[in-house]
C-alpha cells in the first residue's frame, strides 16, 4: 500500500486532525506521523492488527531528532480488516487526545512539546481517503 505525505502544513494546538481511509483485508498495520518532520514527530501513531509482535493493539510514541521515545500501548481496538476508519487527533502543549471509531478516546503525552503540527504521513495498511481539520 502506498501513502501520503503532507509537508507546509499550519495545524495549530486545539485544531482537529482528522484521518480517513478504509482498511483492506489482510492489513497487518498502518501508521498515522503528525509533527514537524519524519524526525520530528508529536506522535507516532502505529494500529497493529497483526505486527511486531503485537495483536489488535494501538502503539503510539513521539521522535525527536530520529530519537524514540517512551511507547504508549492502547488495547482498545476498533478497527476490523474489510471496512472504513476515521480517526481523530487534537492536541496541545501537554499531550495528544486520539479519538478511535466508536467514540473511545485515549491521551498521550507531547513529550515533544510541540505547540504546531507541519507535517503528515498516512502509510501502511490503509487506503487514504482523506486528511482534514478543523
Amino acid at each position: 500500500m502506498s501513502g501520503i505525505i503532507c509537508t507546509s502544513l499550519r495545524i495549530a494546538p486545539g485544531q482537529r486532525i482528522s484521518v480517513k481511509g478504509d482498511v483492506p483485508t489482510g492489513a497487518k498495520s498502518f501508521v498515522v506521523n503528525l509533527g514537524k518532520s519524519k524526525d520530528d514527530l508529536l506522535l507516532h501513531f502505529n494500529a497493529r492488527f497483526d505486527a511486531h509482535g503485537d495483536i489488535k493493539t494501538i502503539v503510539c510514541n513521539s521522535k525527536t531528532k530520529g530519537k524514540w521515545g517512551t511507547e504508549h500501548r492502547e488495547t482498545n481496538f476498533p478497527f476490523q480488516e474489510g471496512s472504513s476508519a476515521e480517526v481523530f487527533f487534537t492536541h496541545d502543549k501537554n499531550e495528544v487526545t486520539i479519538t478511535l471509531p466508536g467514540n473511545h478516546q485515549f491521551k498521550v503525552p507531547n513529550a515533544s512539546g510541540f505547540e504546531g503540527i507541519e507535517f503528515a504521513c498516512v502509510e501502511g495498511d490503509i487506503v487514504f481517503k482523506g486528511l482534514s481539520v478543523a
